[in-house]
């Protein structure tokens, strides 16, 4: 009876992996002293009724390391893109020139370095226990299967693995926030 009862890993670790992709999502959107088209991910603008991204009014480009230029397709909507750019709060003053808005990126200070690697260290933190929770839950099938008859040499051997899962995901997530506190540190 304890050879039918099996724990889903697979599934475990698909959503661990969605926890580690939603860190990468986070650290794009963090900005570091070289420019990125991924930085204006999160800004959305009033366009047409309702709130649209920036990619969908216009062609996102990074012509140069301190530069990100955004050619608005729709005239009337340069002034909105622009505001909303503004209004970020990404701390990027932009620049009109007809239908497109350039994006001089500024250096970034050692202070604020510094405070966007405890940004940074956050999303790190919050994709742990993510993957904390996720772990969790297969530790709680396993108990539910011992219920059910699995025997406990069994359950030993699916706790490891369910552990093994996690310390590697977690180490993932530690060596993507070390990659990128570097990344932000370099001057």
């Amino acid at each position: 009876m304890s050879e039918d009862i099996e724990i889903d890993t697979d599934d475990l670790e698909r959503r661990m992996d969605g926890a580690i992709a939603a860190l990468r999502t986070e650290f794009a959107s963090l900005r570091t002293g070289r420019a990125s088209a991924s930085m204006l991910e999160p800004v959305m603008v009033d366009a047409y009724g309702q709130m649209t991204p920036i990619n969908q009014l216009g062609t996102v480009n990074v012509p140069e390391p301190r530069m990100v230029t955004v050619n608005v397709w729709d005239k009337s909507m340069v002034g909105k893109v622009e505001k909303a750019i503004r209004e970020s709060g990404l701390g990027i003053n932009p620049q009109l020139n007809g239908t497109i808005i350039m994006l001089p990126i500024p250096e970034l200070n050692e202070e604020r370095r510094r405070e966007l690697t405890k940004v940074a260290a956050q999303y790190a933190e919050h994709a742990r226990v993510a993957i904390r929770n996720v772990r969790r839950d297969g530790m709680d099938q396993i108990k539910k299967a011992k219920g059910q008859g699995m025997s406990e040499d069994d359950a030993k051997l699916w706790e490891t693995e369910v552990q093994e899962l996690t310390d590697k995901h977690i180490a993932k997530v530690d060596a993507a926030l070390e990659a990128k506190q570097g990344e932000i540190m370099q001057v």
